[in-house]
């Protein structure tokens, strides 16, 4: 299994963290491998996949290095830097540019598996690369990014609420799939047969992406880890659940938009990530269906969890159906 053995300082200092060179990486594979798995994503695959394959037929030789760079089991790891939290696309972006055509050759070759394709065997792969993550960024993802970071920050929220909850085990053994936390230092970051690597003074971060996309990386040199997964809230959001219109004339589109929500017990914080609303809107909301007895609320460690209380069920399948 591929086994990371990771000392307690390291595993005490890491962190959760918004990467926008991942987010633009997922979904670029997405649109690459990726399949819909509900009718809201087809509706995005619709809406995006053309002008992917479009670009991809005028450009054959970048068709062929996403194929093998993202398309195998491995990642070429200079189309995947390891994320770094605190920086901005166009930081990483700049990584993708620099790195050199024999290194960039290189990791195809690991990506591929073997010998590259003679379409490859050139010297301007970095660049190739580069323009095609920075077109996924610009045409895509930027346009989008409020809603997406929204949704990364309240699974950030989220995964904070398990680590105080049940320490590294509850918040790991969920992230993705093929991980988890074995004990003794141990964690299984997939079901791959790879030799276990010592992660001992490095940093490491998790970071969390809205396709379904996920994978591990790591830079030598810079001594640092990541684990990339996909969070809670989907590409498309198909998850959650929708606010009927009678419920959000009787309450008020926003308020309605917070008791469904209230799902599961979350925090105000999650809240706020979730709905775009601040931090006052929300409380507002809340206290009002505390009053209206639609939501409770306990504490959870340092955290106070709002919930839907069985008249809040009652009242919003009444509404539903």
């Amino acid at each position: 299994m591929g086994l990371w053995q990771v000392n307690a300082d390291t595993l005490a200092a890491g962190r959760f963290v918004v990467s926008e060179m991942a987010e633009a990486t997922a979904t670029l594979q997405f649109l690459e491998c990726g399949a819909a798995a509900n009718p809201a994503e087809r509706a995005w695959s619709d809406a995006h996949r053309p002008a992917y394959r479009k670009l991809l037929a005028e450009d054959p030789v970048t068709a062929q290095l996403v194929r093998t760079g993202l398309g195998g089991h491995w990642n070429a790891d200079f189309l995947t830097p390891t994320p770094a939290g605190g920086t901005t696309f166009a930081q990483e972006l700049a990584r993708v540019r620099e790195t050199s055509p024999d290194g960039a050759r290189a990791d195809l070759e690991v990506a591929g598996g073997g010998p590259l394709p003679a379409p490859l065997d050139r010297r301007d792969l970095p660049q190739k690369g580069a323009d095609l993550l920075e077109w996924v960024w610009e045409r895509i993802v930027l346009p989008d990014w409020p809603r997406r970071r929204r949704i990364i920050e309240a699974d950030i929220v989220a995964r904070a609420g398990q680590l105080s909850q049940g320490g590294w085990a509850a918040a790991l053994d969920t992230l993705k799939p093929g991980m988890r936390w074995l004990g003794d230092s141990r964690l299984q970051v997939n079901p791959r047969d790879y030799p276990a690597r010592e992660l001992v003074g490095v940093r490491l971060v998790f970071v969390p992406v809205t396709p379904r996309q996920g994978w591990v990386s790591w830079d030598a040199a810079a001594q640092r880890y990541a684990v990339v997964y996909a969070c809670s809230g989907t590409l498309s959001d198909a998850d959650r659940p929708a606010v009927p219109d009678s419920l959000g004339r009787l309450l008020g589109p926003a308020r309605a938009g917070v008791l469904v929500l209230l799902d599961r017990p979350r925090s105000t914080t999650e809240l706020v990530a979730l709905t775009g609303q601040g931090l006052g809107s929300v409380g507002r909301h809340l206290k009002v269906l505390l009053d209206a007895g639609l939501a409770g609320r306990r504490r959870s460690g340092r955290s106070v969890l709002y919930f839907r209380t069985e008249t809040g069920e009652v009242v919003l399948r009444a509404q539903a159906g």
